[in-house]
């Protein structure tokens, strides 16, 4: 993460916290991080520095059409800048900045499949264990951990994978 990804998303969450617009704006971001993410075409359209600024900031407007003015604001100040290629980066930084001023943890859970109901209120009573801060869990899918889950919340990580298990049976065998 650039430092320049993070002082325009500190400034977009002044801006957007002073009017009244926090979360209308992270969702906005949100659908940029999906956007860029989702779609190699865009992510390189953006950092390509052969295609005319004007062009990127056409193609901005076109594509997130119904965002908020704060939104618009840093499209604008990205094309006088001409930073577009930090657009993804600034956005993910916004919306960590976000949660973190609301009291809100990202939890990620890694699994072999899709998380189910029953899992994901496991790992939520897990979680409570050690953080008293609202959790918004963010599944990824690593079919190589074979089964079980991964639990990374902060700085803190939970490995009750399969996976890990068999590795450090492979260790006491090794011994």
């Amino acid at each position: 993460m650039s430092r320049a990804a993070i002082r325009y998303a500190k400034a977009i969450l002044d801006i957007a916290t002073t009017s009244g617009k926090a979360e209308a704006v992270n969702n906005d971001m949100k659908s940029i991080v999906l956007a860029v993410s989702q779609n190699a075409e865009l992510k390189d359209f953006l950092a390509n520095p052969v295609v005319k600024i004007e062009s990127k900031k056409g193609a901005l407007s076109s594509i997130f059409t119904d965002v908020q003015a704060e939104t618009k604001s840093l499209f604008q100040l990205l094309f006088e800048n001409k930073r577009y290629e930090i657009l993804g980066a600034i956005a993910q930084q916004y919306n960590m900045l976000f949660d973190e001023s609301n009291g809100v943890e990202v939890a990620k859970v890694t699994t072999a499949f899709p998380i189910t109901a029953d899992l994901q209120s496991k790992v939520l009573a897990k979680i409570a264990e050690f953080s008293n801060k609202k959790i918004t869990i963010e599944n990824i899918v690593d079919p190589a951990i074979i089964g079980g889950f991964v639990l990374r919340v902060g700085d803190k990580q939970y490995n009750a994978s399969v996976a890990s298990k068999l590795s450090q049976l492979k260790r006491e065998f090794s011994n």
